[in-house]
């Protein structure tokens, strides 16, 4: 199986509006509420792929109920190994302004996490661990988590053998970059936040020399650069597509981790990536995909070998 950890889970709030203007008051459209956080995104797609997948991280409170009862209902062989804390689940609310597109989205800050619900995760994680194919590590940490979590989880899974996936930013990502990730999927924005350089290749390369087996960094519309032991490439999209882009990079996470785990060389898992984080554009929340867009993607993907 593929474990994705969550430390900072969410309820996802989606409201729709004709037009999102300042100052002013709406009337929601639709509305829609779906377990959210990044590795929990992730998971949904690996799901829905088919991939038998695990979620552990944090969740509590009735906000945490809710989120677990829309898991269980959630297609595809996903299992819910998430740790129980006091504190209440986090919320996330995207606006999205149907007359432009745009989505504006509010994130609160998670639950604080006390010493002893952060040793018992410990404690889960690795037994997890042990049937694990895989593991990514994403998304912010919530408050009293230690800001080295990532580095650690990353340290575990390498003395067991399992192949790690980090994807965060700021603190949390320079620590867990200097653990040795076999894989960081930073943003153009995190990696020139870690690096200091704006420039994607030259900053990816920087990355690598800081600790990470490979780098593959989204570039938005731009696709995914990935700078690897095996060579470096360029894979773009066939063409900009409009919607939401809210929840594309950690479908190109499930991508990468998917095709990761068939044993596919690099350039596929990047065509995989590409294609479902175009169809996750084309969706209407994250951790979901627009299964046609993805197949018809897959074969238009450009791929080249810098």
């Amino acid at each position: 199986m593929i474990l994705t950890v969550t430390l900072n889970a969410a309820l996802d709030l989606t409201y729709r509006v004709p037009r999102l203007l300042p100052h002013a008051s709406h009337r929601v459209a639709r509305a829609a509420e779906r377990p959210g956080g990044k590795g929990l995104n992730v998971a949904r797609v690996l799901a829905a792929l088919g991939h038998e997948t695990v979620v552990t991280g944090f969740v509590g409170g009735p906000t945490g109920d809710t989120l677990r009862r829309l898991l269980a209902e959630c297609p595809g062989p996903l299992t819910d190994a998430l740790a129980p804390i006091t504190g209440d689940t986090r919320r996330t609310v995207g606006v999205t302004d149907d007359f432009t597109g745009d989505t504006t989205q509010l994130n609160e800050a998670g639950p604080h996490v006390t010493p002893d619900e952060w040793a018992a995760f410990d404690d889960r994680y690795v037994r997890l661990l042990r049937d694990a194919r895989a593991v990514a590590l994403c998304g912010s940490l919530p408050p009293g988590v230690p800001v080295g979590a990532y580095a650690h989880l990353v340290r575990e899974a390498r003395t067991r053998h399992v192949p790690v996936l980090l994807d965060t930013s700021g603190e949390p990502l320079r620590r867990g970059v200097a653990a040795r990730p076999d894989v960081v999927k930073p943003n153009a924005a995190e990696l020139a936040a870690l690096t200091g350089s704006t420039e994607p290749l030259r900053a990816a390369l920087a990355t690598r020399r800081r600790g990470a087996h490979a780098v593959a960094a989204s570039l938005g519309p731009d696709g995914i650069l990935a700078v690897t032991p095996d060579g470096t490439w360029h894979a773009t999209p066939p063409k900009s597509l409009p919607g939401n882009p809210t929840g594309a990079g950690d479908s190109a996470v499930a991508g990468l981790l998917s095709a990761w785990s068939e044993g596919l060389p690099w350039p596929d898992r990047l065509t995989r990536a590409v294609a479902l984080s175009a169809a996750t554009v084309r969706a209407p929340a994250a951790g979901e995909f627009d299964r046609a867009v993805y197949e018809e993607t897959l074969g238009h993907v450009r791929v080249r070998e810098l």
